[in-house]
């Protein structure tokens, strides 16, 4: 594997953790991971590249080892905030080659419709965005969430390592052994009686009291002005999210909201679910790299 070096930054009064690879002066390339997940997650796909470059990760607040946010809810708009200051940080008055996995994707092309200057290339990997939703959600959706305040949601503890292996297995069973032991060690950590938590704030389990606005999402795609690699895994289960059993009626809303973004290619990795990242890296790479090779 190749080694990867911790960086703490304080991004927006709160202790973010970055995960770096590669040589500081190699061009860089900023990957952001989904929900429950790390960054340490694109351990795999990083091995697999050939070009020299300095990949940048950050955990996002209330994951990993950055600090959590201090309060009950988790909002959208953050992740937008905290990423255009750590490209600040990182890039300022640069463009730069953006992948963002599954919410990270969803960040990723929100972020690249509202900041489009600081977009030079952007692959979003299964960020296929929320359900659609109507206004007469709405009542129902506030009361969920002000019910999820009196008890709120907690994390599952596990006794060892094995078993978070375990359960990131069942989750993804394509996943080796070695895979998931790398991965348990940073999706989790042992707590004081030596049980291992996931290392992420179960704040973020709670149901947004915000309905999800796809046209309002589909406005900054068609912002969008770097040329994007949608990529798609061959056995994805995505379809389950959009609360429907249609399949047909799952891919035309995919293919439509696709359509939206200006200069787009897809690409379809086979053998792989939603962690595609995990079930195909070296495919996964090769497709990013001559993707990016074409700037």
């Amino acid at each position: 594997m190749k080694s990867s070096r911790s960086e703490y930054l304080p991004v927006r009064g709160l202790r973010y953790h970055l995960r770096h690879w590669g040589r500081e002066d190699a061009p860089m390339l900023f990957m952001l991971h989904g929900w429950m997940d790390v960054s340490a997650s694109f351990q795999f796909v990083v091995d697999c590249l050939q070009r020299d470059w300095h990949v940048i990760a950050p955990d996002w607040r209330g994951y990993g080892l950055s600090a959590r946010s201090g309060s009950d809810s988790y909002w959208f708009a953050d992740y937008l905030g905290d990423l255009d200051a750590i490209l600040d940080h990182y890039a300022p008055n640069q463009q730069i080659n953006l992948i963002g996995h599954s919410m990270g994707g969803n960040v990723a092309c929100m972020y690249a419709g509202v900041r489009p200057q600081r977009i030079a290339r952007l692959v979003n990997l299964e960020g296929f965005g929320m359900p659609p939703t109507r206004p007469q959600q709405a009542p129902g959706r506030y009361a969920q969430w002000l019910d999820g305040l009196r008890q709120p949601p907690d994390m599952r503890s596990y006794a060892s390592p094995e078993q978070v292996m375990g359960r990131l297995q069942k989750t993804n069973p394509r996943l080796s052994d070695e895979r998931a032991a790398f991965l348990a060690q940073h999706w989790a950590a042992p707590n004081a009686e030596g049980r291992w938590e996931i290392l992420g704030d179960p704040a973020h389990k709670m149901i947004s009291p915000v309905l999800y606005h796809v046209e309002e999402a589909l406005a900054c795609w068609q912002a969008i002005t770097a040329p994007v690699l949608w990529v798609e895994a061959a056995e994805t289960d995505v379809w389950r999210w959009f609360g429907t059993k249609d399949l047909a009626k799952a891919r035309a809303e995919i293919d439509r909201r696709i359509a939206t973004i200006a200069n787009v290619a897809t690409e379809s990795i086979p053998g792989a679910g939603h962690m595609l990242h995990h079930d195909q890296p070296e495919l996964l790479a090769e497709r990013i790299e001559a993707f990016l090779a074409q700037a």
